[in-house]
């Protein structure tokens, strides 16, 4: 590796390699059925398998256009008052499902020790922006109320997502600062989120082709989404809200849309929020979901779970 070259890890490499050897077709050239099946399985091919859990539990709540599906875990069968985590997926807003990040919510439950409601929130270009984010504050404020369905007492709200999912953590947690639901955020946690506009940024270049996540694949993202980049439920970093919950901030360093976690970052600093932030070096976006294919992949998201606990018992 050259003084210009970024590092890679050699697990992460090892998985690039096998990528590049795979030759795929990029995302704009094939259809949304098969860019979606393809992404799928990725995450089918390169996660690590699912947790056997006490409850696996799929629910749905009323959403502005008709239900929203959910998915409930939880490694305990009853427990007692306490958090809920609410976990948004990663696809670009266009891709991506319930069962995309199946397994990765499953891990979340497990090592958190704490429910996990997963948001099936409706996708572009079928209902492009802002439906996503609408879906996901209603199921969020849904799940505060702490009804029934739930079986579990709600004392307060963990956001989580990646990627798209990152964005709508920190869209939500600002809504939901605006106008509170029924419960606080205790911590919101946007991995490797999409929060300014990372189009033309210096990570967009540098990582633009061969890292997974690519600045054509963003692109076709953006087509089908069609965000209002003047609107901060598509560009968050456009008004920190006073009352930002306590942040985890996780950023990937070979990721076309790193610096736009890093400006998230930085404007909550700027605004006085109390965060932490953790750029995982040698790895590319989408992380959390390769931990059998790079298997240092699991460390760096028990670290993630580490850092959230830190912070949730600091607040309580």
């Amino acid at each position: 590796m050259s003084a210009n070259e970024p590092f890679v890890r050699a697990d992460m490499q090892a998985f690039l390699d096998m990528l590049a050897a795979m030759d795929g077709p990029p995302l704009a050239d094939v259809t949304l059925e098969e860019a979606r099946g393809a992404y799928l399985a990725l995450h089918a091919m390169a996660d690590a398998p699912a947790r056997e859990l006490a409850i696996i539990k799929d629910l749905t709540c009323p959403g502005p256009a008709g239900d929203i599906p959910l998915r409930l875990y939880d490694a305990r069968d009853t427990r007692e008052a306490g958090p809920i985590i609410t976990f948004y997926h990663g696809g670009g807003f266009v891709i991506g499902d319930l069962n995309t990040h199946h397994n990765l919510c499953t891990e979340i439950a497990a090592q958190m020790d704490l429910p996990v409601v997963a948001v099936d929130y409706r996708l572009a270009p079928e209902a492009p922006f802002p439906a996503a984010i609408e879906d996901c504050e209603a199921a969020t404020r849904w799940i505060a109320s702490g009804p029934a369905e739930l079986g579990r007492e709600v004392s307060s709200l963990v956001l989580i997502g990646d990627s798209a999912g990152g964005n709508a953590s920190i869209v939500v947690s600002q809504a939901l600062a605006a106008k509170p639901a029924a419960v606080p955020v205790a911590l919101q946690v946007p991995i490797f989120p999409l929060a300014s506009d990372a189009i033309g940024s210096a990570s967009m270049e540098e990582f633009s082709d061969g890292f997974v996540l690519t600045k054509a694949s963003i692109e076709f993202f953006e087509l089908h989404y069609q965000p209002d980049k003047s609107d901060r439920r598509a560009i968050p970093t456009l008004a920190i809200h006073q009352n930002t919950p306590p942040t985890l901030v996780v950023t990937a360093s070979l990721d076309p849309i790193r610096d736009s976690g890093r400006d998230y970052a930085a404007a909550i600093a700027a605004a006085g929020v109390d965060h932490t932030f953790i750029e995982v070096k040698g790895v590319t976006h989408s992380f959390a979901n390769l931990r059998k294919a790079v298997p240092g992949a699991q460390g760096d998201l028990e670290r993630i779970f580490a850092q959230m606990k830190f912070m949730l018992e600091s607040a309580s």
